[in-house]
């Protein structure tokens, strides 16, 4: 098993140098000139040629890669090109903003999410069955940010329950920090759980369905004892899976809803420097989302070899 995991680990971060290489190539391919962006369109070739050598600019692109990449892993992220701030000090708040909302949506979507799908297997053929896959369905169909549109026209314009922005600050009461981030994190609670209950569900009946399963029900168990006690621990690891991809979807995929609800986190930060053509803060925004995308992934698969015997084996 040992063997196994360092298995993953090593195919984590050579596929996080692959993300950076692609990171790094895609930003240098935007359109337009970063001088020429900082300094405007009155700016006279001789002070363009000195600010493209102060950002290293006149550096051969594999130099500069490195340069970035080695900086990245000593936490030296550079300079933003827009205010001239350590990326540092502007990405981390940003970042752990973006992780409280994930861990706040987390909270309530696992459980119910699980719960849900439990539920469905049991009662499989039923009214609340068929009920709560329409509804899974519809949410998975949806958009993230038109869902949010649609909550913030329902909930803050129509009944005035929740403030519409996310507006949060330092040092404010928990109290105030949940009632504005309440309607993203339901937003983002809506698409996760109705993706997690519908895998829970199939997981569930696929071990249901197996011979092992069906003689325990000749011999007289009961539906539910049969699913906790049976189906369920067969059928973790791939609930274990998808749990951790959505996890990885609410640290990764808040752009569009921090952007709806104004919220001040890694996601609308990426996109304002995009806007303002600020690469170094793209680049270390997106390589955070890369990171921790690609450590939840090796958590799950390391969850899943624990839980399944039958991975430790080629086989």
């Amino acid at each position: 098993m040992t063997i196994l995991i360092l298995k993953r680990i090593a195919l984590g971060i050579l596929t996080l140098l692959l993300v950076s290489a692609l990171i790094f190539a895609g930003t240098q391919l935007l359109p337009g000139d970063v001088a020429s962006a900082i300094l405007g369109q009155n700016a006279t070739p001789e002070s363009l040629a000195v600010l493209r050598t102060d950002l290293g600019l006149d550096q051969p692109l594999l130099h500069r890669y490195f340069a970035w990449l080695g900086g990245f892993v000593t936490g030296d992220l550079g300079n933003s090109l827009a205010n001239r701030q350590p990326v540092a000090d502007l990405l981390w708040p940003r970042f752990w903003n973006t992780m409280a909302l994930a861990f706040y949506a987390a909270v309530i979507s696992v459980p119910v999410a699980v719960l849900l799908g439990l539920l469905s297997a049991i009662w499989r053929g039923t009214v609340f069955d068929r009920a709560v896959n329409i509804a899974a369905l519809a949410f998975v169909s949806l958009p993230e940010y038109f869902l949010g549109l649609l909550l913030i026209l329902f909930v803050s314009v129509q009944y005035n329950l929740l403030p519409s922005l996310a507006d949060t600050y330092p040092g404010m009461s928990m109290a105030d920090w949940l009632k504005a981030t309440t309607l993203p994190a339901l937003t983002l609670v809506l698409v996760t759980v109705a993706q997690m209950l519908r895998m829970t569900r199939t997981a569930v009946l696929a071990v249901m369905d197996q011979a092992y399963v069906e003689t325990a029900y000749l011999k007289g168990l009961r539906t539910k004892r049969a699913v906790l006690r049976h189906a369920l621990p067969n059928a973790a690891a791939p609930i274990v899976n998808v749990v951790s991809f959505n996890i990885a979807y609410l640290i990764t995929g808040v752009v569009l809803v921090e952007a709806v609800f104004n919220y001040n986190g890694l996601g609308r930060f990426m996109v304002d420097a995009v806007s303002k053509r600020d690469l170094p803060l793209v680049q270390a925004a997106a390589l955070v989302f890369g990171t921790a995308y690609v450590i939840l992934n090796i958590i799950a698969d390391v969850t899943a070899i624990a839980l399944n015997p039958r991975l430790r084996h080629a086989r």
